[in-house]
């Protein structure tokens, strides 16, 4: 089974799951966050098994670390998303819709989750990947850029910007 360390050879039978369950939750926490609806998850998780697959049937090593290969994945994946959704609807129309929709107002996490939510879907793709990765799916900012292909100063940068911003959102939404 693939699982970041070595080489994927020949043999490996196609009912090996390339993600443990551990990899697996991180996948779906991490499509979640970047705004890909609960119904489209399963939907995500297995684009992230098949490139892991194409991966390993192309000959290529596996990625040395797995874990963080596969949230970045899923965290594309989760642009693509945007990506296409901003194709069909207006972002305005879909953050409207998001605020007309009533929440428990009982505990003050619902609250800052709603507002949390509002705020990533507020941010540039490019912030809101980062915030992703470096918060929900832990990893160091090393890691992050590494993936994405960029400096680490890039990374440092977009996530400073999106925690001002995130920060002044739910400043201005009176949630903290």
């Amino acid at each position: 089974m693939l699982r970041g360390r070595g080489r994927r050879g020949p043999g490996v039978r196609a009912d090996d799951d390339p993600l443990d369950a551990a990899q697996e939750r991180r996948v779906r926490a991490v499509l979640a966050l970047g705004g890909v609806p609960q119904s489209d998850l399963p939907d995500g998780v297995q684009q992230v098994r098949l490139r892991l697959l194409e991966r390993a049937a192309k000959g290529y090593e596996a990625p040395r670390d797995v874990s963080a290969w596969a949230a970045v994945v899923a965290s594309n994946l989760a642009m693509d998303w945007h990506r296409a959704k901003r194709r069909q609807e207006r972002v305005g129309e879909r953050l409207a819709s998001l605020r007309q929709h009533e929440h428990p107002s009982g505990e003050d996490t619902s609250v800052l989750s709603l507002a949390v939510a509002r705020g990533l879907d507020e941010l540039p793709d490019a912030q809101r990947q980062v915030l992703v990765l470096r918060f929900y799916a832990d990893l160091p900012v090393r890691s992050i850029a590494r993936e994405l292909g960029v400096p680490e100063g890039t990374v440092k940068s977009r996530l400073h910007t999106a925690v001002r911003a995130l920060r002044a959102r739910l400043h201005e939404d009176e949630v903290v």
